[in-house]
């Protein structure tokens, strides 16, 4: 068949589901069928699936012109999708093709949820479409005699591939791509992405940077135009001190018109813990909307999650608090509205979620922005100007990530074994392993047949072996099982499994926070009011109880920080406060007695200026700085910054911070003008300094634990046995000591140092705001009370010491003082 019979067995589909193709749709379908690779960027809801499912199934028309008598079995395409929420919607968008196009195509799904039956069945007899996640393709990659399966295969498509870059997931991708190129001699990669800042980069990424598929590959961008909407909601009285904790429930009320007016609305929280509160205080004060109302996040169990997504397509919810479990494509095109709940830290998180209402081509996506503070609506407006100009972040891929490395290696040596000149090669075409020197490479061989310098007298971290014809391969099988168990790089907190007492599944809690708990005490999860039995093994025993309750689970993940687009768009924001009141957005407006009230005690402070203010109180001497660079970047400067002064005069401070500035509070004052003179600010041995100032190694040691299990050198233990994180802490702490004391050269532990300063603290990051402020005139404010803008600081650092009700009290007082 020639292409224009090809495209006209799509058009034709088309046609009769009264749709036409976009053009980004029929240049990527031109690219597949010519044997290109490519990088598809396309928002959310603009039919991205069909520009690559269609060419996949056409290009296998192609091949078997009497594709209606005959079937060849085998599997032909792999689509790879970053959650397994996704899954079902993209087998069903893959069916409804193979079958009205009459193929004899077979879909299915292969994940964490996929049954062990339906397993062993695609062992015997894969199916000719499969979706998978990143770990459970690195799972078949386990298995032996792997090659068979994937030889055929003609085409990989990573879906969201944004969201993997920049991490590990993304690593053990780079290297699964890399294997599959070397097997699969007819193999066509492509990736979905939405927008990030660094397209290019993405595509060299998906593709390795020199390599013949990026340089037969093409970038196609969807020139949709959808239209964003960007409301604040805007408190009828304007806090002149706001403070970060009351969640945003006081515009509780405003919310309700909103939801009213709509079919279905999505509220969006930034962390589970405020999403549950959220949920319990909706139906709380409006009861009426019981069973229309629901929750979804993480750590909800499976059936409910599946069962909150399918009411929504139904139209069935009037509403659902949400995470970011829901900001990926589910297809619910019946989403009317979207309210974020709080400041989303970043404007591809924020377009992402407003792209779920109105969530098909053409249609308007009207996000409700709720602030939780009133310093949240200058976000607000930044926001406005971010989705005006399609400002949006980059994501900035891993390099070198050792931990992924060894154990993809592993897993090659658990299935098939492998050579490791011909895999040193495929490894050396990928982006994050470009720069591997041969030492390096020689290295790691020695550490999976050895376990490094340091450990090679014991016999546990001796997992390979090395036959006489070269393979490196794993024939013990104890060693095989423990590693399949362990295949991935998502380290988080042990979970431990929250069930009734006569056995009904509620959802996962991460350990650290049921480890506080007492028999008896109550907690709300999952909108239920929870009483606290027993631990038991690794489940959390409960019953229901009708007690009130202020406790509510957080996770650990809960503290999202500024991106630099953010801190940017932010800074530009607030200086807008300096302009004639006409020119100013309505949410700056808005926050005109706030800003007449910083005035009066010190500044707003304009582009080529940086505020430091200081002010006493009875909690001692408080110094607060103001580089609006996001939390992440704070954590850091603030140490730095401590570390420095105390070199000038001995001093202990505390520090608190947020994404607007930093507290340095001691029990002495601090000279700020010795603090400028000695240019304390300077980015000159700010890597050293900062080694020194943040107890880099307590940091890194933390780090270290996740390199250490993603590596292989600890093990997690068996599903229903896992080891409890403090004793994965203890295991991981003695080899961390170890390499530490006798193998300071050991690349693992150089990896807990680097990913500390480069991901973690942001460097980068840290070293430009240094000079951005090293430019900027410094202006310091002695101030005989705190200041609107030090407020949501310095109560911030109450909040670790005093319960909800207390810190709410103690706000109030302290607020009726200042505004006397």
């Amino acid at each position: 068949m020639n292409k224009k019979e090809l495209f006209d067995i799509a058009q034709n589909w088309f046609q009769e589901q009264d749709w036409k193709p976009f053009t980004f749709q029929k240049e990527s379908w031109t690219a597949f069928l010519q044997g290109k690779h490519g990088l598809l960027n396309a928002p959310t809801g603009s039919g991205k699936t069909y520009a690559l499912w269609f060419p996949i199934v056409l290009n296998y028309i192609k091949n078997n012109p009497d594709y209606r008598a005959k079937h060849k079995k085998g599997l032909k395409a792999i689509w790879i999708t970053p959650l397994r929420a996704l899954s079902q919607e993209i087998k069903q968008s893959a069916e409804r093709i193979t079958q009205d196009l009459g193929t004899q195509m077979t879909v299915g799904i292969r994940t964490g949820d996929t049954s062990i039956k339906e397993r062993a069945r695609q062992k015997t007899k894969m199916p000719d479409l499969l979706i998978t996640t990143p770990e459970s393709l690195q799972l078949l990659l386990s298995s032996k005699g792997y090659k068979k399966v994937f030889q055929e295969c003609s085409a990989i498509v990573v879906d969201e591939w944004h969201e993997l870059l920049g991490t590990k997931r993304g690593v053990q991708m780079e290297l699964g791509l890399s294997r599959l190129k070397t097997i699969s001699p007819d193999l066509r990669i492509w990736g979905i992405s939405a927008t990030i800042g660094n397209l290019e980069q993405a595509r060299q990424v998906l593709l390795g940077p020199e390599t013949e598929a990026y340089k037969n590959s093409v970038l196609i961008k969807a020139k949709l135009h959808k239209k964003n909407t960007v409301k604040s909601i805007i408190p009828k009285e304007m806090e002149t001190f706001p403070w970060r904790g009351h969640l945003g429930l006081k515009l509780l009320e405003d919310v309700i018109p909103i939801i009213n007016k709509s079919k279905t609305t999505l509220l969006f929280t930034n962390t589970r813990s405020q999403c549950e509160i959220w949920f319990q205080k909706i139906l709380e004060k409006h009861p009426e909307y019981a069973g229309e109302f629901a929750m979804h996040h993480g750590s909800v169990n499976k059936e409910t999650r599946l069962w909150v997504e399918q009411a929504i397509r139904n139209e069935s919810l009037k509403a659902v608090v949400c995470t970011s479990s829901l900001d990926l494509g589910v297809d619910f095109a019946p989403v009317e509205t979207v309210i974020q709940i709080g400041g989303p830290k970043g404007v591809a998180r924020f377009l992402q979620r407003a792209g779920r209402s109105g969530h098909q081509p053409g249609k308007e996506s009207v996000i409700h922005f709720l602030p939780t503070h009133a310093m949240e609506l200058i976000e607000a407006s930044a926001m406005q100007k971010a989705v005006k100009n399609s400002a949006v972040e980059d994501r900035i891929p891993y390099l070198n990530s050792f931990d992924v490395l060894l154990q993809y290696l592993t897993t090659l040596a658990v299935s098939d074994g492998f050579y490791s000149e011909k895999i040193y090669e495929e490894i050396k075409s990928t982006f994050c392993y470009q720069g591997i020197s041969r030492e390096q490479w020689q290295w790691l061989l020695n550490f999976l047949v050895m376990g490094s310098q340091s450990l090679k007298t014991y016999d546990e971290y001796q997992k390979v072996e090395v036959e006489d014809d070269g393979l490196f391969k794993v024939n013990n099988r104890g060693i095989a099982m423990r590693h399949r168990f362990q295949i991935g790089t998502i380290v988080g907190d042990a979970t431990i499994s929250v069930r009734y007492q006569k056995g009904g599944y509620i959802g996962s809690i991460e350990e650290y926070f049921i480890s506080k708990l007492s028999p008896g005490d109550v907690f709300t999860f999952a909108g239920r009011n929870l009483e606290f039995i027993r631990i038991k093994g690794m489940q959390a025993h409960v019953r229901n109880s009708s007690k009130r309750t202020n406790k509510v689970p957080s996770w650990m993940g809960g503290r999202l920080s500024f991106s630099a687009q953010m801190s940017e768009l932010l800074r530009q924001e607030l200086y807008t406060a300096e302009l004639e009141f006409s020119k100013q957005s309505k949410e700056i407006q808005s926050l005109l007695p706030m800003f007449i009230k910083q005035r009066e005690d010190s500044i707003v402070p304009k582009p080529n200026e940086f505020l430091i203010e200081t002010f006493k109180t009875r909690d001692g001497y408080h110094h607060i700085f103001y580089p609006f660079e996001g939390r992440g970047v704070h954590e850091a400067m603030s140490s730095l910054l401590a570390y420095r002064i105390s070199l000038l005069s001995p001093i202990t401070c505390s520090l608190a911070y947020n994404d607007y500035g930093f507290e340095l509070l001691s029990d002495k004052p601090i000279d700020i003008q010795e603090v400028l003179d000695n240019n304390l600010f300077t980015s000159q041995d700010m890597l050293t300094d900062l080694q020194k100032s943040l107890n880099s190694n307590e940091m890194a040691r933390r780090k270290f634990r996740d390199i250490a299990v993603i590596s292989g050198m600890v093990f997690t233990g068996y599903p229903d046995k896992g080891i409890k994180m403090k004793h994965l802490q203890s295991s991981s702490q003695l080899l961390f000591d170890v390499f530490k004391d006798f193998e300071a050269d050991n690349l693992l532990y150089q990896q807990a140092f680097t990913e500390t300063f480069e991901h973690q603290l942001e460097e980068g990051r840290l070293r430009m705001a240094l000079e951005r402020i090293a430019e900027q005139e410094t202006i310091w404010r002695p101030c005989t009370n705190p200041t609107p803008f030090s407020f949501p600081i310095i109560t911030d650092r109450l909040r670790e010491k005093l319960s909800n009700e207390k810190l709410a009290d103690r706000i109030k007082r302290m607020t009726k003082i200042l505004t006397k």
